[in-house]
C-alpha cells in the first residue's frame, strides 16, 4: 500500500507541473495579445507619433500576430493591422494584408472577419470614388454577415451594409434599387430599435423619392425622420436636425411651394446654431433662399446680399463644389438686372468649377443658362449639353447594369453553394452509412469473440479447480514464504526509498535558502531591464513633447490633378516641375493649402486675363527655402498700376497669412512671372535617409 501512495504522489507531481507549463503558456499568450492591443491603440490614437514611427510600431506588431497559434485571433488583429494602415492612408499596405485577410477567412470559414475584411475594403474604394467596386464588397460583406448566427450584431452589420448599397445606388440614379436596399435596412433597424439609423434610413428614402420627383413622399419619410430625432440628444441630433430642416426647405422649393420654402430657410438663417455646427450647410441655405426669393419675390437686392455671403463663406472653408450653384444663381441675378455680360462671365465661371468637382448635373444647368444668355455661342452650350446629357445616361445605365451583374453573380455563387452544401450532406449520409454498417459488422464480430472467450473461461474454471485443490496442501509452505517475503520489502522499503526520500526532501528545504550566483545573475538582469526600460520611458516622454504636423495628403498628386485639368478644358499648355528631394506631404499644413490656392488663383488669372498659351510651374527647394514660380507667356499687365484685380488680392493675402515673400514681374506683351518664397521655418526637414524612402514610397503609390 505505501508503494502504491508513493507512486500516486508523484504522479501529482508530474501532472502539477504539465499544469503549470500550460499555466505559464496561456499567461505569456495573454501578454502578448495585450501588448498588440496597446500598441495598435496608440498607433490610432496619438497625434504626437510621426507617420513612420507609426508605420514601424505596426510592422513589429505584425510579426507578433505571425506568431499567434490561435486562428480567431491572429485574423481579428490582422483586421485592425489593415484598418489602421487606412486610417494612415498607406493604400498599398492596406491593400496587401487586406487581401491576405480575405483568403485567409474565406479558407477557415471565418464570415465575420471576411465580411469586416469586404467591409473596409468598400470604404476604401468608396472614399476614392470607385463606387461600382464598392458596391461589390458592400454585397460581398452582407452576404458574410448573412451566414453568421441571427443577433444584434451581425443584423445591425447587414442593415449598414445594405444602406451604403442603397448611397451609392442612388448617386447613380438607380432609385428602385436603392429604395429597395434603404427599406430593407430599416426593417432591421427598426427591429434594433436604433433609431439613429431609422432616421438615417428616413432620410436617405426622403432623398430617393425627391430623385424620383415624389415630392409628396419625401416630405412624409422627412418628417418620419424628423420624429425620430426627437428620440435622441448630442451633437448629431442639433446637426442632424439643422439638414432634415433644409431637407424639407428643399422640398417645398423643388414643389413650387415658395412661400413654404422661404419660411423654412428664413427659420434656418436665423438659428444661431447653423453657422456654427455646420458652415457648409449654413451657405447652402443662403444660396437656396437667394433662388427662392429670385423666382418669387423678385427682391433682387436682397438676392444679391444672400450670394455674396455665400461667395465669402464657400471662399473661406473651401467649398467649390456649391459655390458652381451660387455662382450660376448670381449669373441668373445679373440677367434679371440686364447686366448680360457680367451675367455670361458668373456662367462660364460656374461652368468651370461644376466641370473641376465633377458635377454633372450643376454643369448640364449651368450650360441651359448659357444656351439663353450668350446667344452667339448657344449652338455650342447646346451641343455640349446634349453630348455630356448622353454620356451621364450611358454611364449611369452602366452602373446599373453593373449592380443587376453584381446580384446576379452574387446569387448565382449562393446557388452553386447551396448545391455543393446538398451534395456534401448527401457524402456525409452515404460516409455515415457505411460507417454504421462497420460498426455493426464490428460487434457481430466481437460477440462472436466473447461466445468463444466464454466457453474458453469455463474449460479454465474446471481446470482452476484442480489445480486450487492441488495448492490446498501447499497453503502451509506458502503461508510460511509470505511471512518472510512481506518481512523482506518492509527492510528494502525502510532502509532504501524511506531513505533516499528523506536526503531528496533535506537537499530540497537547503535549496530554499540558498542564492547562488545563477540566482544573482539572473536578478541582476531583471534589474538592467527595468534600469533600460526606465531609459527607454524617458526617451519616448522626450519624443511626445515635440509638436505634431498637420498633413495635407497626396500634395503634389493634387497639384497635378488641378493643374492637368487647367490643361485639358482650356486648352493651355501647362507643365509642373518639382523637386524629387522633398517630403512635401510632411510639410505644414498651412504650406500645402495656401501654395495650392496660390497655384490654383494664379492659373485663373492667367486663363482670364494673359490670353497665353504656355503656363509653368515649378515647386523647389532654393537655398533651405521653399521657392514656386509661376509663368505664362500671355499679354503681361503694367504692375505700377494703382488697382489690381481681386485675384491677385488674394495671392498676396495668402503670401502674407505664410509670412512669405511675393515677386511679380511683368511686362506688357512679354509675359507675367509671379514668385512667392516660403520660410524654412514652415518645413518639416527630415534626415535626407528619410526623404528619399520617402520619396519612393510615393511613387510606388502614385504608380
Amino acid at each position: 500500500m505505501k508503494l502504491k501512495r508513493i507512486i500516486q504522489t508523484i504522479l501529482l507531481l508530474l501532472l502539477s507541473s504539465c499544469i503549470d507549463s500550460t499555466s505559464s503558456d496561456k499567461v505569456e499568450v495573454d501578454s502578448k495579445t495585450l501588448s498588440i492591443e496597446k500598441s495598435i491603440q496608440t498607433v490610432r490614437d496619438s497625434v504626437e507619433i510621426s507617420i513612420q514611427r507609426k508605420k514601424n510600431i505596426l510592422e513589429n506588431v505584425e510579426k507578433k500576430i505571425n506568431d499567434i497559434p490561435n486562428d480567431t485571433l491572429r485574423l481579428k488583429f490582422l483586421s485592425d493591422v489593415s484598418l489602421t494602415y487606412k486610417m494612415l492612408r498607406d493604400s498599398l499596405k492596406f491593400r496587401e494584408i487586406n487581401q491576405n485577410l480575405l483568403e485567409l477567412s474565406n479558407d477557415k470559414k471565418m464570415y465575420a472577419t471576411l465580411g469586416n475584411s469586404h467591409w473596409d475594403l468598400a470604404s476604401f474604394y468608396k472614399s476614392y470614388g470607385i463606387l461600382d467596386s464598392a458596391y461589390f464588397h458592400y454585397r460581398s460583406a452582407y452576404k458574410s454577415f448573412d451566414i453568421l448566427p441571427t443577433d444584434s450584431t451581425s443584423s445591425s452589420r447587414k442593415g449598414r451594409m445594405l444602406y451604403s448599397m442603397g448611397q451609392i445606388q442612388d448617386s447613380f440614379k438607380d432609385y428602385l434599387g436603392a429604395e429597395t436596399s434603404i427599406t430593407s435596412a430599416l426593417k432591421i433597424f427598426l427591429e434594433l430599435e436604433d433609431s439613429r439609423r431609422i432616421y438615417n434610413c428616413y432620410n436617405m428614402l426622403g432623398i430617393v423619392a425627391s430623385g424620383m420627383n415624389n415630392y409628396s413622399k419625401s416630405l412624409e419619410y422627412y418628417e418620419k425622420a424628423s420624429d425620430n430625432l426627437k428620440k435622441l440628444e448630442g451633437l448629431f441630433a442639433k446637426k442632424n436636425s439643422l439638414q432634415n430642416k433644409n431637407n424639407i426647405a428643399n422640398i417645398y422649393s423643388r414643389n413650387g411651394e415658395f412661400i413654404k420654402a422661404k419660411k423654412a430657410y428664413d427659420g434656418l438663417i436665423n438659428d444661431q446654431n447653423l453657422r456654427t455646427l455646420n458652415p457648409k450647410l449654413y451657405s447652402k441655405v443662403l444660396v437656396s433662399q437667394a433662388n427662392v426669393i429670385l423666382k418669387n419675390d423678385k427682391n433682387l437686392d436682397k438676392v444679391g446680399e444672400l450670394l455674396s455671403e455665400a461667395f465669402i463663406i464657400n471662399d473661406s472653408i473651401g467649398f467649390s463644389s456649391d459655390q458652381a450653384r451660387a455662382k450660376q444663381y448670381y449669373a441668373e441675378l445679373l440677367a434679371a438686372k440686364g447686366d448680360t455680360t457680367s451675367a455670361q462671365q458668373y456662367a462660364k465661371e460656374s461652368r468651370m468649377l461644376a466641370k473641376n468637382t465633377l458635377n454633372n448635373d450643376r454643369h448640364l444647368k449651368i450650360l441651359r443658362v448659357l444656351t439663353k444668355l450668350d446667344s452667339e455661342n448657344a449652338v455650342a452650350y447646346s451641343n455640349e449639353y446634349y453630348d455630356l446629357n448622353e454620356k451621364v445616361k450611358e454611364e449611369e445605365r452602366a452602373i446599373r447594369d453593373k449592380f443587376a451583374r453584381v446580384r446576379l453573380e452574387t446569387d448565382e455563387v449562393i446557388q452553386r453553394n447551396e448545391v455543393l452544401s446538398r451534395e456534401k450532406e448527401i457524402w456525409i449520409g452515404v460516409v455515415f452509412g457505411l460507417l454504421i454498417l462497420g460498426v455493426a459488422i464490428f460487434t457481430i464480430i466481437i460477440q462472436r469473440i466473447n461466445n468463444n472467450k466464454l466457453k474458453f473461461q469455463q474449460k479454465q474454471q474446471e481446470s482452476n479447480q484442480e489445480i486450487y485443490n492441488l495448492m490446498l496442501s501447499q497453503q502451509g509452505k506458502f503461508e510460511e514464504g509470505k511471512q518472510l517475503e512481506q518481512k523482506r520489502i518492509s527492510e528494502e522499503l525502510h532502509d532504501g526509498i524511506l531513505g533516499q526520500m528523506l536526503g531528496i526532501r533535506l537537499i530540497l528545504s537547503g535549496l530554499n535558502d540558498k542564492e547562488d550566483e545563477a540566482s544573482i545573475a539572473q536578478r541582476a538582469e531583471l534589474i538592467e531591464k527595468l534600469r533600460e526600460l526606465e531609459e527607454e520611458i524617458r526617451t519616448i516622454s522626450h519624443e511626445l513633447s515635440d509638436a505634431s504636423y498637420q498633413k495635407f495628403y497626396n500634395f503634389i498628386v493634387s497639384l497635378e490633378e488641378l493643374i492637368n485639368t487647367i490643361n485639358a478644358s482650356t486648352g493651355i499648355l501647362c507643365s509642373f516641375t518639382y523637386d524629387d528631394n522633398v517630403d512635401w506631404d510632411d510639410l505644414k499644413g498651412d504650406i500645402k493649402i495656401n501654395a495650392y490656392r496660390i497655384v490654383q488663383e494664379s492659373l485663373q488669372n492667367s486663363i482670364k486675363h494673359a490670353k497665353c498659351k504656355n503656363i509653368t510651374i515649378d515647386f523647389k527647394l532654393e537655398e533651405d527655402l521653399l521657392k514656386l514660380t509661376i509663368s505664362d507667356d500671355g499679354t503681361g499687365f503694367d504692375i505700377n498700376r494703382g488697382k489690381h484685380g481681386i485675384g491677385l488680392k488674394n495671392v498676396v493675402s495668402r503670401v502674407k497669412k505664410v509670412k512669405g515673400k511675393l515677386d511679380i514681374e511683368s511686362k506688357k506683351g512679354k509675359g507675367t512671372t509671379i514668385t512667392v518664397t516660403f520660410p524654412n521655418t514652415y518645413i518639416n526637414v527630415d534626415d535626407s535617409t528619410n526623404i528619399s524612402e520617402h520619396s519612393k514610397m510615393m511613387k510606388v503609390w502614385q504608380t
